[in-house]
């Protein structure tokens, strides 16, 4: 059985707008935004080598409240992200840095007046938010002499723009 709309009181201009409850988009999915934040969430913590469980202990949740979190299951609210930001030593505005337009369309505000047409379907996924990017920076910072490191970046970038006709060697 559905559960019903909101307690807010509605003005008589309001036309009939079904919601979906707890912040979901209106088939029930997470909603894109808490997905967002979710896995910034997770991109902080696994670049900082910090587990689930010890974000936890260090917020007063258990490690599966915070595997929640990170998929946008359970929305985070704003004194929990105030925290969020202490502990991983970040700001606030960290969470919601690089949202797709798609996704920031997606607020429940949004999609409450209507505002967005039709709800774009997810992309495969940010690559800062993989596994692979996550041990690749983490290695990065393990080398730890400066010039070693600075020719591993450039390399990368060197090989990155193998392929760019636009960074031909200029010789």
């Amino acid at each position: 059985m559905a559960r019903a709309a909101s307690n807010q009181p509605r003005s008589k201009s309001d036309g009939p707008v079904r919601r979906s409850g707890r912040g979901r988009t209106p088939s029930g999915k997470p909603n894109p935004v808490d997905v967002h934040v979710g896995g910034r969430v997770r991109l902080r913590r696994t670049l900082l080598g910090m587990s689930q469980e010890k974000l936890g202990e260090a917020i007063g949740l258990t490690f599966q409240q915070v595997q929640k979190y990170e998929r946008g299951a359970n929305r985070i609210g704003a004194s929990r992200l105030f925290d969020l930001s202490l502990v991983l030593d970040v700001p606030v505005s960290f969470f919601f840095d690089d949202i797709s337009e798609g996704t920031s369309k997606q607020s429940p505000r949004m999609m409450v007046a209507g505002f967005a047409e039709e709800p774009l379907p997810m992309l495969d996924g940010d690559p800062l938010t993989k596994r692979e990017t996550l041990e690749l920076v983490r290695a990065y910072y393990r080398i730890t002499d400066p010039q070693v490191r600075k020719r591993v970046f450039e390399l990368a970038k060197a090989l990155a723009n193998a392929g760019d006709p636009d960074e031909g060697s200029a010789e």
